[in-house]
């Protein structure tokens, strides 16, 4: 189990996010703890109050608002009766048990969640210790819940967080069966909360693994002078589909302004993770001379990392950027070192090497390069055995052996 503590000002900002997703049908109240009545019948109205009444005791406490999210292996199948019991039992550990909290299981991701909405002022008007909240006094008790609820590890292999963030089906947002701003939110929300990025490029590298982009404009506009920022969906050619969104319209803001806070704060927290990323890499290129980008970004999947190479309309590459799973962090190449750079990268990729290492005689199929642009490559059914001098446009005589004059002499038996 993983648990995740957001600290606010406003209760109602929390409470008008899962409410939105109940409504659209992306999550269900499950628990309503403090609260009088049967949960069926507390409207949105009844919840606010419930919490303004504690928070008007102490005006002078701002930060009072706190959103948890206890996250679960996508493996796990959890029934609402046990999840209400690990929701109470996680509260109650954290020293929250006496508070009123509302329980909302959401189903907008593969893997199984529960947010969970509560205020830190007591009814003594007294508060509870936010400070090093989570840290301190979440993370015992989240290993404790994993014990008790014999839960996945989430230090160990077996937890796969990965599944968590669902990328948009194009198909569906079109034909108008998921709305563009709830599928394009829900990419954000998980992207933003959970990878390391430190630049809108960055970003980009992530979204686009889940058919969003963040779109500027051109440096011409008045949106990017102005520092505007709207999110879009892709479709599977990269194309935009659809009406953009500004990124002030979303619940969690994930404006340019934000964004760039965030990036600050990203570039201390993925220091950590550089050089287990780099060595992964160099683990991968230290096996080859030269290697295709068809070969290369698969071999570093296999190390869970992506890597996103960005070409200019004559196919060259100009930028390269990794992306990992594992540390989710995201770097551009040449923030890893010159050898990571986008020249760097381009220099290594050799695509004549590929076709060396993976036609063989008894293939049913030769690669072509494409004509129109030489970093792609397409496959054609053929019944011949010596494709690979056909595709080269080579003859035989091109492949024969070089033999020396010295050789030639000795067949003949000359000596010198």
């Amino acid at each position: 189990m993983v648990a995740k503590i957001k600290i606010g000002k406003s209760i109602r900002g929390i409470l008008h996010y899962n409410e939105n997703k109940v409504s659209e049908g992306e999550a269900n109240l499950i628990l309503a703890s403090g609260f009088a009545g049967d949960i069926e019948k507390i409207n949105l109205q009844h919840k606010i109050k419930r919490f303004q009444h504690l928070t008007d005791l102490k005006p002078s406490v701002k930060t009072n608002a706190l959103h948890i999210s206890l996250n679960f292996e996508a493996s796990e199948k959890i029934d609402n009766a046990k999840m209400q019991q690990i929701a109470i039992s996680y509260m109650e550990l954290i020293g929250f048990g006496e508070q009123p909290f509302l329980v909302y299981r959401h189903n907008d991701v593969a893997h199984q969640h529960i947010h969970i909405a509560t205020t830190s002022i007591q009814r003594n008007g007294k508060p509870i210790n936010l400070h090093n909240i989570g840290r301190k006094i979440s993370e015992p008790a989240r290993k404790q819940i994993e014990i008790d609820f014999n839960l996945v590890v989430a230090e160990s292999k077996k937890f796969k967080p990965n599944s968590a963030i669902k990328p948009i089906d194009p198909k569906i947002i079109n034909y108008g069966h998921i709305p563009t701003k709830r599928g394009i939110s829900n990419v954000i929300n998980a992207v933003v909360e959970t990878y390391k990025f430190t630049s809108i490029a960055e970003l980009n590298a992530l979204l686009k693994h889940f058919n969003v982009v963040a779109d500027r404009g051109n440096q011409e506009t008045e949106m990017f002078q102005k520092k505007g920022l709207q999110f879009a969906i892709l479709d599977n050619y990269g194309n935009k589909v659809g009406v953009p969104i500004k990124a002030s319209s979303f619940y969690s803001k994930p404006t340019l302004k934000n964004l760039e806070n965030k990036f600050e704060k990203n570039l201390q927290k993925r220091k950590a993770y550089k050089s287990d990323l780099t060595s992964r890499i160099n683990k991968v290129m230290g096996r080859f001379n030269a290697i295709t980008e068809r070969t290369l970004t698969s071999e570093l999947n296999k190390q869970g990392i992506n890597l996103v190479l960005r070409r200019n309309e004559q196919g060259y590459i100009f930028g390269a950027t990794f992306i990992d799973h594992i540390s989710k962090s995201v770097f551009n190449g040449s923030a890893l070192g010159k050898s990571f750079s986008a020249k760097s990268i381009s220099e290594f990729i050799s695509h004549k090497d590929e076709l060396k290492t993976y036609l063989k005689p008894t293939s049913q199929e030769r690669i072509f390069l494409s004509t129109d642009n030489p970093t792609k490559t397409y496959l054609e059914p053929i019944s011949k055995t010596n494709y690979l001098n056909d595709l080269l446009g080579r003859t035989d005589a091109d492949f024969a052996p070089t033999i020396s004059k010295t050789t030639k002499k000795k067949r003949r038996g000359i000596k010198r």
